[in-house]
């Protein structure tokens, strides 16, 4: 299944879910937040919410530094 994840292409197996969306671009653990389709997920339903074909993925990592 195609997804879009941060504005690239991604293919994905279905039934895929926003953790293995988040893995195929992250190791990070912490400092992760996620938008499905324009809608905040919620790190507790991360392996729960699978990904439909065409979904819009947003994964942001928070940086230290400045």
């Amino acid at each position: 299944m195609k997804v879009t994840i941060n504005g690239t292409p991604h293919e994905l197996p279905e039934g895929a879910t926003v953790s293995q969306a988040v893995n195929a671009l992250t190791k990070a653990t912490a400092g992760v937040a996620v938008a499905v389709n324009e809608e905040v997920v919620a790190k507790g339903a991360w392996d729960s919410t699978t990904l439909a074909e065409h979904d819009r993925v947003e994964v942001l990592t928070a940086v230290q530094g400045g």
